[in-house]
């Protein structure tokens, strides 16, 4: 039996939003991935949870070929089943915890495993089910290179109905053959990868947008002719009243009854072109394009006038133990960092990347008011109390704050209605209300994780000239080589005791 998953006529609202989040959506997904692409705040996720039925539709039916199967964005617990799938000794099991790299005491150390760790026994204790679907919520959120290639392998072999969210746009292109955009107040869906989809709902706006502006240009021309031609008319009556006139001059009230008759005649071309004029605005009414907001934020051009940022003496930092009960320690000769230095951190998930931040944290030697450091997760209750200081901003400020988080492309007014802001909101969130503070530098661990597509652009083109010191730390290459010069690259041993960090310019690298 071929497995599926429909909307039939869906609408949904949260109780805290004026507006519906879907009106009467249909749509009907097929075995294979399909990837679900929108803005932060646009309804990715809430799309995710209504497919597996934690949440309910204000209206309408969603029909299910089978068990549904949902793997959230946050990992602060261990997922469902984990358990079950560490102590299961069938072939499935044994050969997802070999893949990738699942070991037998993660459940009972969840609280040190590392985000992209949790986040692999997370989808390999999904797969281990083996639902009709299964819905992902950016699974390549704190994952290294080769992890993600393991975990894209494992979801290519998946033989279900694959929703995806990602903002990677290589994950999307090695396992969609369609995608779905959530664009407010559209929802479509488009056969292909993200590439060719992308390109197609591009190429869909531009003609909508055109055909919206030809309509346009016809109200206008209908509108300035109807104005013309009522001010004709208003002359010609004026020139056939016969005030004036004396009573017994029959011959000129004849002419003028004549014209009258005349005038009557015309005025059906007034009213056709009245007609045209109502058809002209319903065409328009009709194409929704959606209105385009600014895109792009600023950040405050400063930068710190101490010598440097911190220096820290060579030394190591101790990893816990490898799966061999043996000690693992980072190495790392002297550590500095300049004013306007821009470091990338980069290594393999446990490496100690953010162990290394958290010893750079503690030795800053700026006030804590001009760091902006942004961390790999934000616990949900540190987000519940970012959106309640947010909350208690003066005017001014909150107002700045707003536009920046519509400038990275989520509507504000959302933003501070919801409850649960997405993990994307939240960090825009922090980030606007940071960078109000003119730092002087900026640290951010996984900065491009839960971020849509068009708010990683904004971020790269907000941070390329900034000149404050940058300390990122990430996987994403692209992102790196964009707006770092110098790179800290963390190696582990073959026997995974030992690490160490090397420094080398990324212009010295082909790779």
């Amino acid at each position: 039996m071929a497995k599926s998953l429909s909307f039939h006529e869906v609408s949904f609202t949260y109780d805290t939003l004026a507006d519906e989040l879907f009106a009467a959506l249909n749509v009907q997904f097929h075995e294979g991935w399909t990837g679900i692409v929108g803005a932060n705040g646009s309804g990715k996720s809430t799309l995710l949870q209504l497919a597996a039925g934690m949440l309910q539709p204000t209206a309408g039916s969603i029909h299910r070929s089978g068990a549904v199967v949902y793997c959230p964005q946050r990992t602060d617990e261990p997922p469902e089943g984990l358990g079950e799938f560490l102590k299961a000794d069938d072939p499935s099991a044994r050969e997802l915890q070999g893949r990738l790299e699942i070991r037998q005491d993660y459940l009972p150390r969840w609280s040190t495993l590392s985000h992209g760790e949790r986040k692999r026994a997370q989808i390999a204790a999904a797969l281990w089910r083996r639902p009709a679907v299964l819905a992902v919520d950016e699974p390549s959120n704190h994952i290294d290179l080769a992890a993600k290639e393991l975990l894209v392998q494992r979801l290519r072999a998946f033989d279900g109905v694959g929703l995806l969210v990602s903002h990677d746009r290589d994950m999307l292109d090695s396992l969609c053959n369609s995608c779905l955009f959530i664009d407010p107040p559209t929802i479509a869906i488009r056969p292909g990868n993200y590439t060719s989809a992308a390109a197609q709902h591009e190429a869909d706006i531009r003609r909508l947008r055109d055909l919206r502006d030809q309509a346009g240009r016809q109200v206008r021309q209908l509108r300035q002719e109807m104005a013309k031609r009522r001010q004709s008319a208003a002359k010609e009556h004026k020139v056939r009243s016969k005030r004036g006139l004396a009573i017994k001059d029959h011959d000129s009230r004849e002419k003028i009854n004549r014209a009258r008759v005349a005038d009557s005649k015309s005025g059906a071309g007034l009213r056709q072109l009245k007609g045209r004029m109502q058809q002209a605005w319903d065409k328009l009414s009709a194409l929704t394009a959606k209105n385009e907001s600014p895109t792009g934020i600023f950040l405050p051009q400063d930068t710190s006038r101490r010598d440097f940022l911190f220096r820290i003496a060579s030394g190591t930092l101790a990893l816990g133990r490898n799966e061999r009960g043996s000690d693992r320690m980072l190495e790392f000769a002297d550590l500095s960092m300049a004013p306007a230095d821009r470091i990338a951190l980069t290594g393999p998930n446990g490496a100690g990347k953010s162990t290394l931040i958290a010893h750079i944290l503690g030795r800053l030697a700026l006030p804590p008011d001009k760091v902006l450091y942004m961390p790999q997760e934000i616990p949900a209750d540190q987000a519940a109390a970012i959106l309640d200081q947010a909350r208690r901003l003066e005017h001014e400020r909150l107002g700045w704050a707003m536009n920046i988080i519509s400038r990275l492309g989520s509507d504000p007014q959302r933003v501070l209605a919801t409850e649960s802001p997405s993990p994307g909101e939240i960090r825009k969130l922090m980030l606007a209300m940071g960078i109000s503070n003119n730092v002087h530098m900026i640290i951010m661990d996984e900065p491009t994780n839960h971020l849509d597509l068009p708010s990683i652009r904004c971020l790269e083109e907000a941070l390329e000239p900034c000149p404050m010191g940058l300390l990122l730390v990430s996987h994403d290459m692209t992102f790196l080589r964009k707006l770092t010069t110098v790179r800290w690259d963390i190696q582990t041993d073959a026997e995974g005791e030992r690490t160490s960090l090397q420094v080398c310019d990324w212009r010295s690298q082909a790779g």
